[in-house]
């Protein structure tokens, strides 16, 4: 598949014909729509009992699909203030707007996250919450750069690079977190307290 355009990424995604991947904050995602989510797992050779990662352009659009008390709800939105947009990935119970093809094997649960990268915000602001994982083949290295994921996934929309050239001109993107390569922190709600998962690029305050 050749490089596209920002906008034909974007009609690619909403087509639910194709893969795309981006640039985040971490490490480039791989992404589809939520209803399309069966396509990174065959792409991916990735298995079922690996969830994928709900990931928006902001923390509002993303609540619906989480399922928590009033207190509980509170407790999250404060640590996603604190946090987010970064490099932080929340594992909460789902609600029943999420897709099962998300979590096939334990659909009680969703992770949330919101990239501190202008492109991939951009992105999902116009698409809507996606279904994402980092861009690489299951149990292999995360991909770092559009070269190396389109000798793997050639079939996956990529940005050509002047197209991402031209949207980091944009004045709206300065402030953005440094690439970091390191995949996202990632933190379950048990109910009570948060249990670190995955320890990654954020070190969560104790």
């Amino acid at each position: 598949m050749p490089q596209v355009s920002f906008a034909e990424l974007i009609t690619g995604i909403q087509s639910g014909n194709h893969l795309a991947s981006f640039p985040t904050d971490t490490v480039p995602a791989l992404a589809s729509r939520l209803d399309c989510a069966g396509l990174i797992f065959e792409t991916k050779q990735r298995s079922l009992d690996k969830p994928l990662i709900l990931m928006a352009g902001n923390i509002d659009d993303l609540w619906i699909y989480a399922e928590g008390s009033p207190t509980e709800r509170r407790i999250w939105q404060a640590i996603a203030t604190k946090y987010l947009p970064g490099a932080l990935t929340l594992v909460l119970p789902a609600s029943q707007q999420v897709p099962s093809s998300l979590n096939p094997k334990d659909p009680s649960t969703i992770g949330l996250r919101v990239p501190n990268h202008a492109i991939a915000r951009t992105i999902l602001n116009r698409t809507g919450p996606l279904a994402t994982t980092s861009a690489n083949l299951s149990g292999q290295p995360p991909l770092q750069t559009i070269a190396e994921i389109e000798i793997q996934f050639p079939q996956v929309l990529t940005l050509s690079p002047s197209e991402l050239q031209n949207q980091l001109a944009f004045p709206s993107f300065s402030g953005d977190s440094p690439v970091s390569g390191v995949p996202s922190t990632v933190i379950r709600w048990t109910g009570s307290a948060w249990e670190v998962l995955r320890q990654g690029a954020v070190i969560l305050d104790r």
